[in-house]
């Protein structure tokens, strides 16, 4: 079934990782397909391109404004206007706030939140047009509760939900819808990167390092997958999902349970 067929999904950092794992899931279901990320920008073309969609890469820097209006006129140009728009692009960087770098603090805002306003301000007027589009917004557990050492990621993250709200009431009574959902710990390779670094610092094996790193928050010792994200937002693109209207839906083993 291709229930997107003919619609246009823009997924900002959708070279590897969740991004490329959502971009995969809405292909799966006809959509055509932007890509945008600083990674093997030719591999997830070609991964794309496998379901018989559509799909275009832009390199768009997600921290600069005139680059990301760059990548909404190509977007329209080449596939016509977002149809979906996922606002997934993220940094990250782990330091007690007195010694958190200014400018690092400066990039995380950038991309984790402000990135996400443009795009949903140069998509929305023709998603009004249409009555019908979808914002989802990648936010995270720690948009909905904070760590230790994450001030400007966590800070970036609720920003995103609070975002997330205004859009939906600002569309409640359009087509168009906007969510949020708040992923824990999912398995892509920076993750088990982080694993790796912590086993080789403790001296223990990876699996252990796993078991610790998933016991400290998530209760269900399993990692969510990224497909099982991209799944979700098929489903809010949905007729089923056309009344979820700002929600902040976390997928976490438990995290927020707790």
């Amino acid at each position: 079934m291709h229930t997107l067929k003919g619609k246009t999904a823009l997924v900002t950092g959708s070279t590897s990782g969740i991004g490329l794992a959502i971009a995969s899931e809405l292909a799966s279901q006809g959509a055509n397909i932007v890509l945008n990320g600083f990674g093997d920008a030719d591999a997830a073309v070609k991964q794309i391109a496998s379901y018989g969609v559509a799909v275009r890469y832009h390199g768009a820097d997600m921290s600069q404004p005139a680059e990301i209006e760059a990548m909404m006129r190509y977007a329209a140009a080449e596939l016509g206007a977002v149809d979906i728009l996922v606002n997934n692009a993220g940094i990250q960087h782990v330091a007690a706030l007195e010694h958190f770098p200014p400018e690092r603090w400066d990039a995380i805002i950038a991309i984790n939140l402000t990135a996400a306003f443009h795009t949903s301000r140069l998509a929305i007027p023709a998603m009004r047009e249409r009555n019908w589009g979808r914002i989802v917004n990648v936010a995270s557990v720690h948009g909905l509760v904070a760590s230790r050492q994450k001030s400007a990621y966590v800070a970036a993250k609720h920003g995103l939900i609070g975002l997330t709200k205004v859009a939906a009431l600002e569309l409640a009574e359009t087509g168009v819808t906007c969510n949020a959902i708040c992923p824990g710990w999912v398995r892509t390779p920076l993750v088990m990167e982080q694993i790796e670094a912590r086993a080789r610092e403790e001296g223990v094996s990876v699996q252990e390092a796993q078991r610790e790193l998933l016991s400290e928050k998530q209760p269900s010792h399993d990692f969510v997958t990224a497909e099982q994200l991209g799944q979700l937002v098929v489903f809010l693109c949905s007729p089923a999902a056309s009344q979820i209207r700002g929600a902040a839906w976390n997928v976490d083993g438990g995290w927020v349970a707790q």
